[in-house]
C-alpha cells in the first residue's frame, strides 16, 4: 500500500484537490472530516463527475466524492483485499486501522505482489533455462571454414 494517504477536508476546492494530487503524484485523495473517512475521489471523478459536468474549480470536492467508501482494514490478509477488489470493481481502497486512514491499497500493488510470487516461483526454472547445458561434440553444428 501507498502511506500515508493523501487526504483533504470535505470542503477543500476541486482545484486545490486536483493541485494536491499533482503534486503529491497520486490518482485519489481520502476526504476527511475530523480524522473520519468520509469519502474519495480519484483522478478519474475529477474527469467525469467535475470537470465533464463543468463544475467550478471553487466547488468543494465533497460534491464530487465517492461515499460510502470501501475500505479493508489494515489487520485484513491479501486474500480478503483481492476478494474485496473483485466484489467491488474499484481500483484504490483505504487501508484502515480502526477509523483512521493509514494508506491507500490499489490495484497496481495487487499486481506487483503477483508478478512478485510468480518470479519467487519461476526464479530456478529460469535459471536452468538460461544456463544452456554444453552441447555434446556429436552434436556440434559442422564447421564453416573456408
Amino acid at each position: 500500500m501507498s502511506s500515508p494517504a493523501v487526504a483533504v477536508p470535505t470542503r477543500t476546492s476541486i482545484g486545490e484537490t486536483a493541485r494536491q494530487m499533482d503534486e503529491c503524484g497520486v490518482g485519489s485523495v481520502v476526504l476527511t472530516e475530523g480524522g473520519t473517512l468520509r469519502g474519495i475521489v480519484t483522478d478519474r471523478d475529477l474527469t467525469v463527475r467535475a470537470l465533464a459536468r463543468s463544475l467550478d474549480a471553487d466547488e468543494p470536492v465533497g460534491t464530487v466524492m465517492t461515499s460510502p467508501v470501501i475500505t479493508v482494514n489494515v489487520t485484513d490478509d491479501i486474500h480478503e483485499a483481492y476478494r474485496t477488489f473483485r466484489r467491488s470493481g474499484v481500483r484504490r481502497l483505504p487501508v484502515l486501522d480502526g477509523h483512521q486512514v493509514v494508506g491507500i491499497l490499489a490495484v497496481d500493488d495487487m499486481l506487483l505482489d503477483v508478478f512478485q510470487r510468480v518470479a519467487d516461483l519461476l526464479g530456478p526454472v529460469a535459471r536452468s533455462v538460461l544456463e544452456e547445458p554444453p552441447v555434446p561434440p556429436s552434436m556440434e553444428p559442422p564447421s564453416q571454414e573456408p
